[in-house]
């Protein structure tokens, strides 16, 4: 396309990445400094340790089948879009700094996009499992009773909902015809859709905050109710057990992200470009760090997790864990228990059944059962 007119404002769809940048005062060096080799080299190693352990996540999800349940296809879905996270970060790392003066405006905006888009996707995922934990919590459940169907649904959601939301300046939103509202920290994109995607993220921080805060009250008012029929130290452990969850949820939100939302507002309201230079790419390896933690906030922290994650670092060295045909290890958290107390119900039905001589002949034992269906722990 040629120079064109939009009002007053010179349209620039001929001018290179280099133009843009300078123009708003962030020219681009060909040499490379101390700065640039440390935010590459540290956000390169975030990288891979990212990618490697939301594999390890996925990984466990699909080959366990007692994660086949609402809150674990969440979590999974959490795992996907760190992974992606990890993976657009690895490719903005290896076209920052001096490269960037190599790409075309097209590459530039593929670069921006996937990482707006995985930042997105992750921030709504840990919104989805926050909804799904104050659905469960409300209603006395152990997991959601969402049909497969809709929870495939909310992700379908989730995801279509990153994808615009991320790949919109491309499609126009954009500062190629309005030099004077260009950004400073991505040159190419308008000041005004910095503002409105760091609203949108500090618009569902805030929600998460209101669910996991009734969540903490609802749960501090029934462990109170309880504890007049159990012992006052239970009830303390419950609710320390609870507000060590909540600050971790929140807390590891609010340091990963508050700093690069906060650039990101000052850039968009035209502050002292000193500040949002010297800090930007800094909080920008800081938000990335919060697809490292989500993964040990939501999977390392459960049993059942850690327990599939040792099976499947013993299959990849090539070792069993415990000797072939010994029955496996019980550790029951809460889903075991629910299991457990299910199958003993079964095998009383079972053993009175025998003793009334109602049991067919050929009918499987429930020792066959048990060790044939995914109801213990593997």
């Amino acid at each position: 396309m040629g120079d064109c007119y939009n009002g007053t404002s010179e349209c620039y769809y001929n001018h290179s990445v280099e133009f843009f940048y300078n123009s708003s005062g962030k020219p681009i060096s060909c040499m490379w400094h101390t700065q640039d080799y440390v935010v590459v080299g540290l956000g390169l190693t975030v990288c891979v340790i990212i990618i490697l352990a939301n594999l390890m996540v996925i990984a466990a999800i699909a080959i366990n089948r007692r994660f086949h349940v609402p809150f674990y296809y969440l979590l999974g879905n959490l795992a996907v879009a760190d992974l992606f996270s990890g993976i657009s970060y690895v490719n903005l790392m290896l076209h920052t700094g001096p490269w960037t003066i190599d790409l075309t405006k097209r590459q530039w905006f593929i670069r921006q996009g996937l990482v707006e888009t995985s930042l997105t996707a992750s921030v709504l995922n840990l919104l989805a499992v926050a909804i799904e934990r104050h659905q469960t919590v409300f209603t006395m459940q152990l997991h959601s009773n969402m049909s497969n169907r809709r929870v495939l649904l909310f992700i379908l959601g989730i995801w279509a909902m990153a994808f615009v939301l991320g790949l919109v300046p491309m499609m126009g939103w954009h500062c190629i015809c309005d030099l004077q509202n260009c950004s400073i920290m991505s040159p190419i994109y308008s000041r005004s859709y910095l503002v409105f995607w760091a609203g949108f993220n500090l618009l569902t921080f805030s929600v998460m905050v209101a669910m996991y805060t009734r969540i903490f009250v609802y749960v501090h008012h029934k462990s109170h109710v309880m504890s007049q029929h159990t012992t006052q130290i239970r009830h303390r452990e419950t609710v320390i057990n609870l507000t060590k969850t909540v600050s971790i949820i929140l807390g590891a939100f609010v340091v990963c992200w508050t700093p690069g939302l906060v650039i990101l507002l000052l850039d968009g309201l035209h502050c002292d470009a000193h500040y949002v230079l010297t800090f930007e790419k800094y909080c920008l390896v800081l938000a990335e760090c919060n697809s490292l933690v989500n993964p040990i906030i939501y999977s390392f922290r459960d049993k059942d997790m850690r327990s599939t994650f040792k099976r499947i670092l013993c299959c990849l060295c090539r070792r069993c864990p415990e000797p072939e045909g010994k029955p496996p290890n019980l550790q029951f958290d809460t889903l075991k228990r629910e299991m457990y107390l299910k199958l003993k119900a079964y095998l009383s039905s079972w053993r009175r059944r025998r003793a009334a001589g109602s049991s067919q002949p050929g009918a499987e034992t429930p020792d066959a059962a048990c060790w044939t269906t995914d109801i213990l722990p593997a």
